[in-house]
């Protein structure tokens, strides 16, 4: 709603600028509950999922089934494996990926790597690319009728909220070659960390368990403590 009054009412470009620049990190946050809208549906009722994932890609660049296609039926099954993970870390050379470069190409790819999933999924695949065509003409309209607003509003903002998320994850698993699960993430605990992200920051739970409710997470954590290494955590 926000969104929609800049975009109507603000006609100064730095007044638009700046409430963009202010938005970024929220747009941030908003990726996180969107990510686990994505393991976990938030509401029982498909239309009201459907309009919820519409206000979603609007703030974040993830369409409707995105990220379940990459990232639940992408990454969460192939992490360990980095020739087929989509979030890899790890170059075809065996290097691993700066922050920079990773960021950029598992962004540039995220679509494609989620359409090519979706050929195993039809049924998420037909939602992708419905919800994601719709998404897409009402980006047009918007950028259209309005071309400044619409564009830093619904173009630039979700797409570098997209590319922010995609950094974030970087460190989740960056470097960490390995079968043991309990070994392939890194944990952090900081209260504000998780506040923001629902509990994002104890990631070898959220792996372990990915269907599991994001307020559920912290319990299992401790549960799961001392198998994971020392350095997994606070890292």
């Amino acid at each position: 709603m926000i969104d929609f009054a800049v975009y109507f009412a603000v006609q100064r470009a730095w007044i638009l600028v700046a409430y963009a620049l202010i938005m970024i990190p929220v747009k941030g946050i908003i990726s996180a509950w969107n990510h686990h809208h994505q393991h976990l549906a938030m509401f029982h009722s498909k239309p009201l999922n459907r309009l919820l994932e519409m206000s979603f890609a609007l703030h974040t660049g993830a369409t409707t089934n995105a990220w379940t296609l990459h990232h639940v039926h992408g990454h969460h099954k192939n992490y360990l494996n980095q020739e087929l993970d989509e979030s890899r870390w790890r170059r075809r050379s065996g290097e691993t990926f700066g922050y920079v470069p990773y960021a950029i190409v598992t962004t540039l790819t995220a679509y494609p790597r989620a359409y090519r999933v979706g050929l195993k999924h039809p049924r998420l695949l037909r939602a992708f690319i419905g919800y994601g065509l719709l998404t897409l003409a009402l980006v047009a309209g918007l950028v259209a009728l309005n071309p400044l607003n619409g564009f830093v509003l619904f173009v630039f903002l979700p797409c570098t909220s997209l590319l922010l998320t995609v950094a974030a994850t970087h460190g989740h698993h960056s470097g960490l070659e390995t079968d043991d699960h309990m070994a392939a993430s890194r944990n952090y605990t900081s209260n504000l960390h998780n506040l923001l992200t629902g509990n994002l920051g104890y990631h070898t739970a959220h792996h372990y368990r990915q269907g599991l409710h994001w307020s559920k997470l912290p319990e299992l954590h401790e549960q799961l403590l001392d198998k994971i290494p020392a350095e997994c955590v606070n890292a």
